[in-house]
């Protein structure tokens, strides 16, 4: 098993905290136990929330210097353990080594980001003499930290999407409480021990970060409570619109599913096209949101692109996550892989055909390729998050469009074309938070504003952004 470089329990207000029950985290590659991790109750979550409450006015205190510091010592502290993590990561959640680097040096450039951005929320001056009852008063308005930040996170980049919420929140001064998945807790818990050492060293109280496990009960204690000012989740739309109506009226911030597309247009680089869907189809054994589910491919030129990704799949080659050559391995559990191809026997039973794949190589579903899927197909409408692509031919760009938007999902989309007018109207038309030209739809740069509409979520994450998202504006109104 993992040797564990953290305390037992859980950290909660000062300490860690014994935890009576404990989970066997499994790898996925083969089902060996990797560490137990502790299951924290309700009870606990409350007792987070308290402590949270507790060093708010502290946390909200801290220079714009103080911040600053302590991100640059967390960053530092994690990027002097790279390879650990990322060992780590491969046994907690069974992602190719490949991805897990990309992960661990993604989640360094988000604290890096966060150093930047500390300094950079400003306020303005506003004109309150516009109205004849404002004259001679002075008006602006700052950003201040709104208070308790609770964060949620999926299993398939559990040190990443912490990142993205622990980060953001120490440079707008809000305590926050992390709930990692149960399936991948453990780089998380390492990550948060790693944080509140850094706190201590520079006289900031450990409250400010805390981490709680569990079930249900512990999601609905923590985001139920009415001391919490900002919910960030990521993860499922069900569990998503779920959390949204539990925490209201309070903000949340929801980075939810998504069932990708991307446009092949009758004039794109079709080599660069097949190659954007090897590279950003499988990746992560496919259990990233924005990776490549839906492929809308132009008929003048579909027999080619078949003929061509078919040839290049023997690249995504299937194995032990550990080696460096493997880029597909067994997604997060039985319980998705079993769903994963029950998904693929209905599209079969429904007409479709399966083009490449569908079975299992040895505990890994090997890369998948689909057409002709019905438009009902739960393949087709819902994120399938496993190694699987559907093909489907479209007669002009306008079709494709239409495709794309008729869906509840609307996180990223990507267009490969020569053309200008093409490119920039899928740019106006497409349904989306995010529009990629040339580029596979998973393309994320960890600083810009990234985030989904319709049913793929509300607001948006990338340190600039979810520091907005976990302040308030305050307004000063004064007359000399």
């Amino acid at each position: 098993m993992f040797s564990i470089p953290y305390p037992a329990g859980l950290p909660i207000g000062e300490r860690w905290v014994d935890c009576p029950e404990q989970a066997e985290i499994v790898f996925p590659f083969d089902g060996s136990p990797v560490a137990l991790s502790p299951v924290g109750t309700a009870a606990q979550a409350s007792l987070a929330v308290d402590a949270a409450a507790s060093v708010r006015a502290e946390l909200a205190g801290l220079s714009t210097g103080i911040r600053r510091t302590l991100l640059v010592g967390i960053h530092d502290a994690l990027a002097e353990r790279t390879a650990e993590f990322e060992q780590l990561l491969v046994l907690e959640t069974g992602k190719p080594l490949v991805d897990c680097r990309t992960e661990v040096a993604r989640a360094l450039t988000t604290w890096s980001a966060s150093v930047e951005e500390v300094a950079h929320q400003h306020g303005e001056t506003v004109p309150l003499d516009l109205q004849p009852s404002g004259v001679g008063m002075i008006g602006y308005w700052t950003r201040r930290p709104a208070g308790i930040v609770v964060g949620i996170t999926g299993f398939n980049y559990p040190l990443l999407l912490a990142s993205h919420k622990l980060a953001p929140a120490i440079a707008a001064g809000c305590p926050i409480i992390i709930k990692p998945a149960p399936n991948t807790p453990l780089s998380t818990l390492w990550a948060v021990d790693l944080i509140r050492g850094v706190l201590r060293e520079h006289g900031v109280s450990s409250a400010a970060v805390q981490l709680v496990t569990g079930g249900i009960d512990v999601g609905e204690a923590l985001v139920r409570d009415p001391r919490v000012a900002v919910v960030s989740f990521t993860g499922s739309a069900a569990v998503g619109h779920q959390i949204a109506r539990s925490a209201a009226p309070r903000k949340v911030v929801l980075e939810l599913g998504a069932n990708t597309a991307l446009i092949v247009a009758s004039d794109a680089d079709i080599e660069k096209a097949v190659d954007a869907v090897i590279r950003g189809g499988f990746y992560a054994n496919g259990q990233a949101c924005i990776s490549v589910q839906r492929i809308m491919v132009h008929d003048a030129i579909a027999d080619e692109f078949e003929r061509m990704l078919l040839a290049r799949l023997p690249e995504v080659l299937v194995g032990d996550p550990r080696e460096d050559s493997t880029r597909v391995a067994p997604v997060i559990n039985e319980a998705a892989t079993r769903r994963i191809l029950a998904w693929i026997a209905a599209v079969l039973a429904g007409g479709g055909r399966v083009l490449a794949g569908g079975h299992l190589v040895e505990r890994s579903i090997a890369p998948t390729v689909l057409a002709d899927v019905s438009p009902d197909a739960q393949a087709w409408c819902e994120e399938i998050f496993g190694p699987v692509v559907i093909l489907q031919r479209v007669s002009d760009l306008g079709s494709a469009i239409e495709l794309v938007n008729r869906s509840r999902y609307g996180l990223q989309a990507a267009i490969y074309t020569s053309s200008l007018q093409r490119a920039f109207r899928a740019i106006n038309e497409l349904d989306v938070g995010g529009v990629v030209v040339n580029e596979i739809p998973g393309f994320r740069s960890d600083i810009m504003p990234y985030g989904g509409v319709k049913d793929s979520g509300t607001g948006r994450e990338g340190p600039r952004f979810a520091i907005e998202e976990f302040t308030v504006t305050r307004m000063a109104m004064i007359r000399p």
